[in-house]
This record gives structure tokens, sequence and C-alpha cells, in this order.
């Protein structure tokens, strides 16, 4: 996303000159983000995107890329990794794992209605249940045991209520992993980072999910807790959206129900990953990285939505969403 790793035209080329995706006609980086180094690669034979990856190694990688080609064979909209003539997904660009993926059609809907919100809730069901055979398994690398590592490195940039609040609410995540409740969520792959910018529409159809290099074996519902804490929201006050979320949720229960312990722990999963990127975003702006075009995101945002989860726990009740 951001250019950490400068590309040459010439030496994309080369990679491309591997794959049956014709020659390569144009690049371009791509400004948004802060984990990998991404750019357009136009073709003659098709659009893609090129990924230098910064921070996922190469015994990582495959997980991530084997999960988006199995997703993609099952009819679920999803960028498909390109192979060379080995049949091999996970390449090397300037000395680092690269992968080059289609496309996607479509924008970003930046202000979701309930109806996006639905399509969204709908399609992640539907990847959910597509999941389920993945043979490959990696744990979510920015879970519980990222946040234990990390919460003490961030601890010295933050003023007293926000310690108070970062400790507090990591000690009750803690617990809540430990119950038993926690053990009966069910899990499989997940996204993890399904944000309205990684999401596309065409003509308010939804074309495809993307940039899955955040994904993991995790509890499904914190999949949904993610897509809630970003889609379903007010952004100025971090406020949850009732009209949005009943419909988010309600969409998803239709394609995959939600268990009784899933519906019982949504509040405490919303704050879990409220903590998550408030965590991260604290990280990327105070210990940055030097890149050509790094823009970190505004770590309070988070922090504004964790203390509403706190303050206003949300139930999802089927019965008063109109669904069975």
């Amino acid at each position: 996303m951001a250019v950490f790793t400068e590309v040459s035209f010439d030496e994309a080329a080369e990679l491309v000159s591997r794959l049956d995706i014709g020659e390569l006609s144009t690049l371009s980086g791509i400004t948004s983000g802060i984990e990998n180094t991404n750019y357009f690669a136009d073709t003659t034979r098709g659009r893609f995107v090129l990924t230098l990856f910064e921070r996922l190694t190469f015994e990582q990688l495959p997980f991530y890329l084997h999960l988006m080609k199995h997703l993609a064979g099952r009819g679920i909209p999803v960028p498909d990794p390109q192979a060379d003539r080995d049949g091999n997904i996970l390449h090397v660009l300037k000395g680092k794992p690269a992968a080059l993926v289609n496309r996607l059609r479509g924008h970003h809907h930046l202000a979701p209605d309930a109806a996006h919100c639905a399509s969204v809730g709908a399609m992640l069901a539907r990847m959910h249940l597509a999941g389920s055979d993945f043979a490959m398994t990696q744990p979510n690398l920015r879970g519980l045991a990222w946040w234990e590592e990390t919460v003490p490195v961030v601890l010295p940039h933050l003023d007293e209520a926000q310690a108070e609040l970062i400790s507090s609410e990591l000690a009750f995540q803690q617990h809540a992993a430990a119950s038993a409740q926690f053990d009966q969520l069910p899990r499989g792959p997940i996204h993890a980072d399904l944000f309205r910018d990684n999401v596309m529409f065409e003509d308010d159809q939804l074309t495809g999910f993307f940039d899955f290099y955040f994904a993991g074996v995790d509890a499904l519902l914190y999949d949904i807790a993610v897509c809630l804490n970003d889609w379903c929201i007010d952004l100025e006050s971090g406020r949850l959206v009732e009209e949005r979320a009943n419909a988010f949720v309600a969409a998803y229960h239709a394609v995959r129900p939600l268990g009784g312990a899933e519906l019982r722990l949504m509040p405490a999963m919303l704050r879990a990953g409220a903590l998550r990127f408030w965590i991260s975003r604290l990280w990327d702006f105070h210990l940055p990285r030097d890149a050509t075009m790094l823009k970190p995101h505004d770590p309070t945002h988070f922090e504004r939505v964790l203390r509403e989860r706190v303050d206003t726990p949300w139930h999802f009740t089927p019965a008063a969403a109109g669904v069975p």
C-alpha cells in the first residue's frame, strides 16, 4: 500500500513476463495504507495489483495466498493470485516476497447505508462458509498474543487516562478469552481487516473483498465485530449506528445463523476489535517506518470507538431485527 520499496518498470515487467497475463503496460504506486508496498500493474491482458510484503515472511504468506485462491475457486469475489509456469503464486521481487493478483472492479463506498452493510454482511457469511474446508491453518497474528506484546511498547506514549483504558481493556480481553463461552465460538479463516476501503462496489453491487494479509484462523465473530466497528458507526463519535448494525448482522445471520455464544459475546468482541486497531494505530503512529508515501492513521479514532463500546454495549437480537 504505502511504497516502502521502489520497483522500476523493468523490474516489474520481468516478473510479469513469468506469468501468463500479457506484457506490462503501466505501473503506478498506490498511496493508501501502511503495511505493504503496492502498485497498480496494467498489462496487455488485464488489470492487476503487485504487492511486495514488508513484514510478512515467506513462511507466513502461503496461508494468505492459498486462502484467496481457495475462496476465489468457490465463487467468493476476492483477488486471485496469479501463478507462474511452475504453478507458484508466491514470487520474489527485489529480494522480498511478492504476489500479483487481479484488480477488482468498482470503487469504495466510504459513506455506506444499511443496504451496503447488508451486502457486506451476507458476503462475509458466504466467505466464512466457503473457508470452512480450507486445509491450511495460521493464527491471527494481530490477536491477543500480539496485543500482550505490543501494549507495553506503546504505553510510554499514552497519557494517564489512555494508559488506564488500554491496560484495563487488555485485562478484560484476557479474561474473556479464557472463558468457557469463548471456547464455544465457531472458528475458521477470517479476513480480520474488512474495512470500507477493503471492499469494492460497482453500481451499488458488491464486487469484491481484498487485502487478506491480516487473515488468520480465529473466532468468526471477531470478523463481524471488526466490520461493525467500521461499516456501522458514526465516524466522528465512534457511536454504533443501530440501523446499519442490525442490517449487517441480520444479513449475515440469514446466511450463517449465529449461535448462542456468539450472540452473548458480541459486546465483548466489539471491544476486542476496537482494542486491536487502537493498539496497531498507536504502534504505527508512535513507532513509524520510513516509506515514500506513508500516512499513519489517527489512533484517537479507535480510542473513541473503544470507549463507546465499553460505555454502550450492543447486542444483536434476531427477533427484533425481523429474522428467525
